[in-house]
């Protein structure tokens, strides 16, 4: 069994997806950390990669915040009407004017078209994604790793994994400087490596505590497999 991990697919296309696992040689006894971020920005929003993964008994989905905005507007998925509309209030309105700045415009739409033909898989998804974990952990090969969105925010060496808020897992930014456990590597994307360093634009950063793994699939760069086992790495088209 080998373990693998990618973050950050924003709407990916299914057929691309599965070329990279097959450019990995990943079979149904492997297993795959999918680090959040698979919906929004392009195409379908994710929608049908979001479903693919959801039948996919060996892959482990962790929330991004991408799908945790999502589900901060799950109001929309009720029975619209001019009323409901009305009850939004503001609170509601912004957290909608937020996901639809930051991509969801359109998920929303392949969502609501979703909900017209099979009304029960809009549940099914919302369930699952209020089902996912915010942190992943796993050993391969000697070496113990924590698999999550956006790395730690408010990072402390001697903090415990409980006391982390959401926010911290979810919307983090780390730097080139951040170092986390000396002991375990952690891996995470949410922050495209292009920002951190343009050398490694469109690349994997690998440090002493913590391997980035969005290469910036919003913005044109393909995705990358990364291969805990060993750490070599798989780039999509």
């Amino acid at each position: 069994m080998t373990t693998y991990a990618i973050s950050d697919l924003h709407g990916y296309p299914v057929d691309k997806f599965k070329a990279l696992l097959d450019k990995a040689n990943f079979s149904d006894t492997d297993t795959l950390y999918i680090l959040g971020d698979v919906i929004d920005r392009n195409g379908d929003g994710g929608v049908s990669l979001l479903r693919y993964i959801m039948a996919q008994p060996n892959f482990e989905f962790i929330l991004g915040n991408h799908e945790d905005m999502l589900l901060s507007c799950d109001f929309l998925f009720g029975e619209i009407s001019e009323d409901s509309i009305a009850g939004f209030g503001s609170m509601r309105m912004h957290l909608l004017d937020d996901y639809l700045y930051n991509g969801g415009g359109v998920t929303l739409e392949a969502l609501h078209k979703l909900y017209k033909e099979e009304p029960t898989a809009i549940r099914d998804i919302l369930q699952f994604l209020r089902d996912a974990p915010l942190i992943g952990a796993d050993t391969v090969n000697g070496r113990d790793f924590l698999l999550v969105h956006a790395g730690f925010g408010s990072f402390e060496k001697e903090k415990k994994l409980s006391d982390y808020a959401p926010s911290d897992l979810l919307w983090a930014r780390p730097t080139m400087e951040t170092e986390y456990f000396d002991d375990i590597i952690t891996v995470f994307g949410h922050t495209p490596t292009l920002y951190l360093d343009d050398e490694h634009r469109g690349k994997v950063i690998k440090t002493r505590t913590w391997i980035d793994i969005d290469t910036g699939c919003s913005q044109g760069f393909p995705p990358a497999l990364l291969r805990l086992d060993d750490l070599s790495v798989f780039y999509g088209d």
